[in-house]
């Protein structure tokens, strides 16, 4: 073989070698990208503590939309196509679930259904301390409260929750999905304690909400609603006349309500002690500031 054949041979050989690994670099870029797991929840606040846990590997989204009531929610037909191609759905008990839980089931019969309350120590939604009559008729109109998130400690033991559920739907990606659950467990249980250094010393343990969402919240920390409504049902003249003396004698100045609800009650009550009116939002997204401002105005109102 001649010299120049040799050469030529060699070049040929290195350039399919070139070839090679070019291609061999490039392939990873020209294959699709790993899908994320994708998740619905029912509530903003849970659709934070998925995204802490999962990280880049889920794709979540909320039932109820922001400023939405989600005792009166009704689901976009740009939802429930999205349900379809759903991975999991994780509930909690909002009041629309009981209308529309078996047609979520339906458009995805595949999609793992799961409840955030499994496990957790749950409480009733207690009747308001004005309300009069048989306690046995009161009782039977007690419900479950869903805001379980309220308390971070209970939101703690939902993301070990969401931490099993997505490793069970990915097995490859439990080592960072576990990473993720201590890195947010560790953020959570420092919320913790700076809620409790905050109202730590209060001059009253008692704060007056319109919507008795914050149950989880006042249990956690010592604390005691004082709920202007219940089940959506806003006061009559007589039970608003008891609250009126009833936040006289507690000494409340300050009253909250939930921006999903309307004012006017909450504003009436406010005027009639010479009092004001605060928003708090149990279903925020921005979950960990929103929990620090709600214990921050809490504070402030019981050292007045």
């Amino acid at each position: 073989m001649s010299q120049k054949k040799k050469i030529t041979t060699h070049s040929l050989a290195e350039g399919r070698l070139t070839l090679l690994l070019l291609l061999l670099v490039l392939l990873p870029l020209s294959l699709p990208a790993a899908q994320p797991i994708r998740v619905f929840v029912s509530a903003l606040p849970q659709k934070h503590l998925v995204e802490q846990v999962g990280g880049d590997l889920v794709q979540v989204s909320a039932m109820v939309r922001p400023g939405y009531n989600p005792a009166s929610y009704t689901p976009t037909p740009r939802q429930v196509a999205a349900l379809t191609q759903a991975d999991l759905f994780i509930r909690c008990g909002l009041p629309f679930e009981a209308a529309w839980m078996e047609r979520i089931r339906a458009a995805n019969p595949g999609m793992r259904l799961v409840d955030a309350r499994d496990g957790l120590p749950l409480r009733k939604i207690e009747a308001p301390s004005h309300q009069h009559g048989d306690a046995s008729e009161a009782a039977e109109h007690e419900a479950l409260d869903p805001h379980i998130w309220t308390s971070p400690r209970l939101a703690k033991q939902m993301a070990a929750q969401i931490q099993v559920e997505l490793s069970r739907l990915a097995p490859q990606h439990q080592a960072k999905f576990e990473h993720n659950y201590q890195r947010f467990a560790q953020q959570l249980e420092q919320l913790d304690r700076e809620i409790k250094q905050q109202l730590s010393g209060l001059r009253s343990r008692r704060f007056m909400v319109f919507h008795p969402a914050w149950g989880y919240f006042a249990d956690t920390y010592g604390l005691t609603q004082i709920a202007i409504e219940q089940e959506g049902k806003e006061p009559g003249a007589r039970a608003l006349t008891a609250l009126i003396e009833q936040a006289r004698a507690k000494q409340v100045r300050v009253i909250f309500v939930q921006p999903q609800f309307n004012r006017k009650t909450a504003q009436r009550l406010a005027a009639a002690i010479g009092g004001r009116v605060e928003p708090i939002d149990p279903l925020a997204e921005n979950y960990i500031d929103n929990l620090r401002r709600v214990a921050r105005l809490i504070a402030e109102a019981n050292r007045q």
